[in-house]
């Protein structure tokens, strides 16, 4: 059967996946400079005999066209390549060697999976139909997002996939299980500068200046209305300010104050909106107070939504090729993907992929500094991609 020959290649094929990903978590490489992780790419592709080309820099993409019969078939899977700027605290043999950088969010297990999988796709050539577009994205960790550029550069023409799959690892699932969600699933994601300028002055004499930290502290308060007043609340919103720089002193009040956070929302329009929201408050409160608030809101990833027939089906296809009891439903995560420009030009399936594993103390979360897969999951990831590709294709 075809997913017990997928099932027997991924094992064959387990060893050097292994490898792979501890190579390229050993060796991360930040947002638009992956140029050494690229060229690896391309030697193992090139190790399978599959064709491929660069594109957006350091993105690299090929194609697999099965022999079974002709198909005008195009399906296209998707891996992100790039790391994190973290100091790693792991005390493994295969810990980042780059100092303050780390595959903090999977993305090792992401591309070492997808090119396991192009391994078994190449092997089984002759047993399918229909075209498989690899596609080793740089630079999801950063705004504007590798997948924008990859899209401009024409990563979903000639041909054009009819449909397209991404995998996430997921800290908090087991490994060996996997999730779906149809419909909305991930956050747009936007970034949000505010500069209140006031006047600096001693701090025993505050009413000789405009103080633009007690002003920027109101504006924070404030605009935490526009998520628990303004927004309809079966649509969730958040809004979170991780950063203020007030560089004065115990006695100095400073000329202005710099302030940084992030709006993310599951719904388009309402996102919009707020931005104008944000921007309104924030300036009248700082004039009202005789300040000059200057605002920057950087639009960043839109929601990401998964195709609800094509997610239905492909959770239906991991419960033939894992077991039930290996599936879940995932709710929404607020967390952004700039996946989500895919899903807005091709039916998309964007799913989790389980890393957990407790005994071994493999629980930490995505983005820090001990973050670890459990490398079962790549056999999983490996095995289940090349099924729904090729389950999806019609085979």
């Amino acid at each position: 059967m075809l997913k017990d020959k997928i099932r027997q290649l991924a094992k064959e094929l387990q060893p050097s996946t292994i490898a792979n990903r501890r190579h390229l978590h050993t060796n991360p490489e930040l947002s638009y400079k992956e140029y050494n992780t690229a060229k690896f790419i391309e030697a193992q592709l090139d190790a399978y005999g599959i064709r491929h080309e660069r594109m957006a820099d350091t993105g690299v993409v090929a194609l697999l066209k099965g022999e079974k019969a002709a198909s005008d078939a195009v399906i296209a899977l998707r891996a992100d390549i790039d790391a994190l700027p973290i100091q790693e605290l792991n005390d493994v043999n295969y810990k980042s060697q780059n100092s303050g950088v780390m595959h903090a969010c999977g993305h090792d297990v992401h591309t070492s999976s997808l090119l396991a999988t192009a391994g078994i796709l190449q092997r089984m050539k002759p047993d399918f139909s229909g075209t498989v577009k690899l596609i080793f994205q740089p630079a999801e960790e950063l705004i504007p997002g590798g997948a924008s550029m990859m899209i401009k550069e024409g990563v979903l023409q000639n041909p054009k996939p009819d449909h397209i799959f991404g995998q996430h690892t997921m800290p908090e699932l087991r490994a060996g299980k996997v999730g779906f969600r149809g419909g909305r699933y991930m956050a747009s994601n936007d970034e949000i500068f505010i500069t209140v300028k006031g006047k600096g002055s001693h701090g025993a004499m505050p009413y000789l200046g405009i103080d633009p930290v007690v002003i920027g502290c109101h504006i924070i308060t404030a605009l935490q209305q526009i998520v628990s007043r303004r927004a309809n609340p079966l649509l969730p919103s958040v809004l979170s300010f991780g950063r203020m720089i007030a560089n004065g002193a115990t006695n100095v009040i400073p000329d202005e104050v710099r302030i940084e956070g992030t709006f993310r929302s599951l719904d388009e329009g309402w996102r919009k909106a707020a931005h104008e929201k944000i921007r309104k408050m924030a300036v009248s409160i700082a004039e009202g107070m005789e300040a000059e608030c200057i605002i920057d809101i950087q639009q960043g990833y839109p929601v990401l939504i998964n195709d609800e027939v094509l997610t239905t089906v492909a959770k239906q296809h991991a419960i033939d090729f894992l077991g039930a009891e290996n599936v879940v439903d995932l709710d929404i995560w607020m967390a952004a993907e700039d996946f989500a420009y895919y899903s807005q030009s091709a039916e998309a399936c964007f799913y989790r992929l389980g890393v957990r594993n407790e005994d071994r103390g493999i629980v930490s979360g995505l983005h820090t500094a001990t973050f670890d897969a459990d490398e079962i999951c790549l056999e999983t990831g490996a095995g289940l991609m090349t099924y729904l590709a090729l389950k999806t294709l019609g085979n």
